[in-house]
């Protein structure tokens, strides 16, 4: 038996013990342990807690791993598409010919009106550059649930240059990329693959990347953690660059993984509850006017919910006196909701820097009643937008899809390489097939009893934050006692 030298390792990856075969009789305690020099025979801390470790990573990968490999294949198609969608719709958002003046705003959404009588007004996005059109998007009945029509106009002539279902900001292609990034298409059920994905992938990494520096310690190579090792042959070098990609990779795979569950059916509520509880949400600007603008402000109210003949009046006003506090494009503008609220102007600029300074106004008067500057956000709402934004590769522009694109890649060569790696240690005696055994269970055995007790509590705590990943470890629990409990029967005389 192998154990470890001077440098207080114990056994690799590669030669860890592996379970027995069920046509043999064996032991199944752990072994591996490591031992300090100097006759002290008890095991060190990272012997202890390694055979867990090697566990956990090895059943996640198998059991999450197609998972993970999913959302990398379909973020990487997500990240390749803003130019795309561009390009695809052109005529929709670009003009042919930059006139000497824009026309009202009031008379560029009169014509969206006339055009799109139907639903309501949710939005107008004023053009940013000289030959963008303008954005009057509105909330229909028609169209799937979180999509709008939106109806793009010239703000030189008020034609309407086209109509298309949007989902927020995104045209037709990146929505579609989108919603298979989040759902594969398959409604409220698909989201569990996502955030099964993003759930388990930080477990998978952190991991991943303890056992692989306890590998380099182990065999005095520890200042190549980031490169794999050239001559390497058959599962060393499937484990070089396993290892190595996982280095390059793992802080940004963290952040996705992090900012991912904010987006999950069940993760995603237990991060809105610590964000409300610890203040962390953005603030939002009070639209709320006083009772003497009532009056005036139903008057617009009607107006911008497609009241026939008034559907130009308001939009002018909001966007001069927003002009005047100190906006700038792009802006995001939203009629009143109810005939005592007032106009929200918004900044919208997601690249970086990013700006997202929030006014409402008063439709009768065009007083600034109310408003949020980005600055004041509490440090972690702005962490959170600017971390959501490098998500979807807003916030650095093409660097950032660059980025993406790059981690994407290997994200998918490194669970192609583990389940590489995973088959090639299959026992091949016999005409039968057999699946690769898995490390020796006892892994909490190993640990003193405080340890397993922090352990149990550390996951027991995580699958109260993440649903979906505590019913999936439950779920490979069982499936490992089952396993162990047949692979005991056929070993017993």
């Amino acid at each position: 038996m192998k154990t470890e030298g001077a440098t207080g390792m114990s056994y690799t990856p590669l030669e860890e013990p592996l379970e027995p075969s069920t046509d043999a009789v064996a032991d199944v305690r752990p072994t591996g342990l490591a031992f300090p020099a100097g006759g002290d025979r008890r095991p060190t801390a990272w012997a202890r807690i390694r055979p867990l470790l090697l566990r956990l990573h090895f059943y996640a990968g198998i059991f999450i791993g197609p998972f993970v490999l999913m959302a990398a294949l379909t973020g990487l198609l997500y990240a390749l598409v803003p130019q795309i969608d561009a390009m695809a719709f052109r005529d929709e958002l670009k003009v042919d010919d930059v006139g000497d003046r824009r026309l009202s705003l009031n008379d560029q959404v009169a014509a969206a009106r006339a055009a799109h009588p139907e639903g309501t007004i949710a939005s107008i996005r004023p053009p940013t550059a000289l030959d963008d059109t303008t954005w009057v998007t509105l909330a229909v009945d028609d169209v799937p649930p979180d999509y709008a029509r939106t109806v793009f106009v010239d703000p030189y002539t008020a034609q309407v240059r086209g109509t298309l279902t949007t989902y927020g900001q995104w045209m037709p292609v990146r929505a579609w990329f989108d919603e298979l990034h989040r759902n594969l298409h398959l409604g409220a059920f698909g989201r569990n693959y996502s955030e099964l994905a993003a759930s388990w992938v930080w477990v998978i990494a952190i991991a991943g990347l303890l056992l692989w520096v306890g590998h380099r310690k182990g065999t005095r190579k520890l200042r190549r953690i980031a490169l794999p090792d050239r001559g390497a042959q058959g599962l060393r070098g499937l484990l070089s660059w396993h290892g190595a990609l996982g280095v390059w990779i793992i802080v940004v795979v963290l952040g996705l993984s992090v900012t991912g569950m904010t987006w999950s059916r069940f993760a995603g509520e237990s991060v809105d509850k610590i964000q409300s509880h610890l203040s962390w949400n953005a603030p939002s600007v009070d639209t709320a006017l006083s009772a003497s603008a009532g009056p005036s402000g139903g008057g617009h109210h009607g107006a911008m919910t497609g009241a026939p003949g008034h559907s130009e009046v308001g939009a002018d006003t909001a966007l001069q006196a927003a002009e005047s506090a100190g906006l700038r494009a792009p802006m995001w503008m939203y009629p009143p909701a109810a005939a005592e609220e007032g106009w929200q102007v918004s900044e919208n600029k997601r690249d970086w820097p990013a700006r997202h300074d929030s006014i409402s106004i008063d439709p009768q008067t065009g007083a600034v009643t109310d408003r949020v500057n980005f600055a004041d956000w509490p440090f972690m709402a702005k962490m959170t937008d600017w971390a959501i934004d490098a998500h979807m590769g807003i916030l650095f522009g093409w660097v950032n899809q660059l980025l993406l694109t790059g981690v994407a890649l290997a994200l998918i060569a490194s669970v192609v390489l583990g389940y590489r790696m995973w088959w090639r240690r299959r026992p091949t005696r016999g005409d039968r097939v057999h699946l690769p055994r898995p490390p020796r269970r006892g892994a909490l055995r190993a640990l003193r009893p405080y340890e397993a007790l922090l352990a149990v509590l550390a996951v027991v705590g995580v699958g109260w934050f993440a649903p979906l990943f505590g019913a999936s470890l439950a779920a490979f629990v069982a499936v490992d006692l089952v396993a162990g409990w047949w692979a005991r029967r056929r070993r017993a005389p």
